[in-house]
């Protein structure tokens, strides 16, 4: 499978589970839901609530880029289970162009940040890899 179409599954998912590493080494995991911008991923940090502004997954990526955002697709019929993680570097958009492209492709996926788009950073994610699993083997 090409990466384009690895990434179109991929980004077909509403939801994705954004890893980072600790500054001590361990693993962080977080739901986060996220969209296709050209050959990257994209995610913002939102107006949902929070317990603190200071976010580990940025504080993380400062330290170490590297990132995966893993997302799958869950039916009854196992025949049709898949799953793809996209294996990459990270960078923090504060402002400018490269963050409005990523909001703009953000609010397109998802109708609910329509009326209000995420106001935080953006988490671009180039993607180095992806690694594909599906029950049917295709």
């Amino acid at each position: 499978m090409d990466s384009t179409e690895g990434l179109a599954r991929l980004s077909s998912a509403r939801v994705g589970i954004l890893a980072t590493v600790r500054p001590g080494g361990g693993p962080h995991l977080v739901p986060v839901v996220f969209a296709a911008e050209g050959e990257a991923l994209v995610t913002a940090v939102d107006h949902k609530p929070k317990t603190t502004p200071h976010l580990q997954r940025l504080t993380n990526i400062r330290t170490n880029p590297h990132v995966s955002l893993l997302a799958h697709g869950y039916t009854e019929d196992w025949s049709r289970l898949w799953w793809e993680r996209a294996d990459g570097t990270a960078r923090i958009l504060e402002a400018g162009p490269g963050r409005d492209t990523a909001i703009a492709a953000l609010v397109e996926k998802y109708p609910q940040y329509r009326d209000r788009p995420p106001p935080g950073p953006v988490i671009r994610v180039t993607v180095d890899q992806i690694v594909t699993w599906t029950a049917s083997g295709s």
